[in-house]
């Protein structure tokens, strides 16, 4: 392996499919090791990406779904142990569940319909029955859409909720600190990050907006300053900036805090990376072909970002573990090159 002379090593590429929008980490083999699915936008397919070991991978095995996957999400969706993947299929107006059969590989999708142009999807027990469910960012739609899990994996058909226009991505988490989960959404042609409270069995209530950056494309949740209450990170794409906005109490939140990114901030994740138990952050800069690491610098504040040269059009970075060594690493979409970009962690 080459020399590191910052945190991250320089990026591994794996060849995927045609213009990869989207990228998931889970261990879907059960090996103890973290894999890589990813949504293939032009190839209407997901690729898995099996770990060998030491954070290589295995070229990717297609499974077809439907036309243009946009968003890629994993979890144990018929409560198997085993991870199955979920897909947003933007371009058939459904959102696609790929059943675990062993051994990491896949059944044919089974299809459920949402709204117009379904952008991002989420997985999370949003009504307390220990069954995961589905949320849905509906694009074309403005709305949300929630799909209960009924058993086996299988899915009630979408209640929806009006949030703002244009809603590129949505995340899932407790706001209020009421055990029950809530969502927050992207709204990219609002400039606002909107927040639904969880009424109680699935239900929501009318989203609470906050005003953003320009072009808001991607939404993330962690607890950035230790209080126990999660806050909002968003990728303003339009501004090149990604805003803070720090949780006051009962699910609400105080004015965005920006940080100049570089061109076309499109994807944000939170984690760890320099196990200080404080989240930083780590954003997809798709004009500038990096990522950046923004380092959490305590007191609810975040250093300039470093960044680390990925491939042509970064749309979607994830974080986690993929070689086992205690250390979060990076995996990017790049979109352009088609392929998936794995920075091992130094």
């Amino acid at each position: 392996m080459i020399a590191c002379s910052s945190m991250f090593y320089a990026q591994n590429a794996y060849s995927v499919g045609s213009t990869p929008y989207s990228v998931a980490i889970g261990d879907v083999n059960n090996d103890g090791k973290s894999d890589i699915v990813v949504a293939n936008k032009d190839s209407s397919s997901v690729g898995v990406l099996l770990n060998t070991g030491s954070g290589t991978f295995s070229a990717q095995t297609n499974y077809s779904v439907s036309s243009s996957p946009w968003s890629v999400a994993i979890g144990d969706m018929n409560n198997d142990t085993k991870l199955d993947i979920v897909v947003a299929n933007s371009g058939s107006n459904t959102v696609g569940v790929l059943l675990n059969i062993g051994n990491g590989t896949f059944s044919s999708q089974i299809t459920y319909a949402v709204g117009s142009s379904p952008y991002s999807v989420a997985i999370g027990d949003m009504n307390n029955d220990t069954k995961l469910d589905i949320v849905v960012a509906n694009s074309g739609s403005n709305t949300v859409g929630v799909l209960l899990n009924i058993g086996n994996g299988t899915f009630s058909s979408q209640i929806t909720f009006a949030v703002g226009t244009t809603p590129y991505s949505v995340a899932i988490g407790d706001m209020n600190n009421d055990s029950k989960l809530d969502i927050v959404v992207a709204n990219k042609g609002g400039t606002t990050a909107g927040v639904l409270l969880n009424a109680g069995n699935g239900t929501f209530s009318s989203q609470i907006t906050y005003a953003v950056g320009s072009s808001p494309w991607s939404v993330a949740i962690g607890d950035m300053n230790n209080d126990t209450k999660l806050d909002i990170v968003v990728a303003n794409s339009g501004s090149n900036t990604v805003g803070v906005l720090l949780n006051i109490g009962n699910g609400t939140f105080s004015s965005q805090t920006t940080y100049s990114v570089s061109a076309y901030p499109w994807s944000v994740a939170i984690g760890d990376m320099n196990n200080d138990s404080k989240l930083d952050i780590v954003v997809a800069n798709k004009g500038s072909n990096t990522v950046g690491v923004l380092l959490n610098a305590a007191n609810s504040t975040f250093s300039s970002q470093t960044t680390y040269s990925v491939g042509a059009y970064p749309c979607l970075v994830a974080t986690g573990d993929v070689n086992n060594d205690g250390k979060p690493d990076i995996v990017v979409a790049n979109y352009g090159s088609n392929t998936a970009g794995v920075l091992l962690h130094c």
